[in-house]
């Protein structure tokens, strides 16, 4: 493969799922975890020295095991703090192949499906975490944020935080 389309400079990791309705059991950690994996040793022979790896993921899942969240959202949550976790495991053998890795945990994001799902199964959770935090990132400043974040330097604990972090409490 890597003599039929050559190098990949970056990897953007962002499946997140597991609200649907009528899908298996272990859908969310499928999709949230085991795909993301799949995805990253797929692609490691095609990363050079100087690739970047950015996982994208929620304050919500990041911060799940010491902030509660939206039942709702509770295997969304412990899905993707998975996939983080088994990504964070790979970082020493990316560094010394001198591939970067960066998670970046966002807020609730306006306008996107999730949100718009968690707002259906609880009325009035944006707007409040809207008011809680002060603003909530759009879909076009989350992008931006997940594109600085695959340039800038990687940061030293490998995560960049977008967003208010107020009512999470760090680990």
């Amino acid at each position: 493969m890597k003599n039929e389309f050559g190098r990949l400079d970056v990897l953007v990791l962002n499946a997140s799922g597991g609200m649907e309705s009528g899908m298996a059991e272990d859908y969310a950690l499928t999709l949230n975890r085991d795909a993301q994996l799949n995805v990253l040793n797929a692609a490691t022979p095609l990363l050079g020295e100087g690739a970047r790896v950015v996982f994208v993921t929620s304050h919500q899942a990041h911060f799940i095991r010491t902030t509660p969240t939206m039942p709702e959202y509770l295997p969304v949550a412990l899905s993707k703090r998975a996939g983080e976790d088994a990504l964070r495991e790979l970082i020493p053998g990316l560094t010394e192949k001198g591939i970067g890795f960066t998670v970046v945990s966002g807020d609730m994001i306006e306008g996107t499906i999730t949100a718009t799902l968690l707002e259906r199964a609880n009325p009035g959770a944006i707007s409040e975490r809207r008011e809680s935090a002060g603003k909530l990132y759009n879909v076009s400043e989350f992008a931006a944020e997940v594109a600085k974040a695959a340039i800038d330097p990687v940061p030293v604990d490998n995560t960049r935080l977008v967003g208010d972090v107020s009512g999470f409490v760090a680990e």
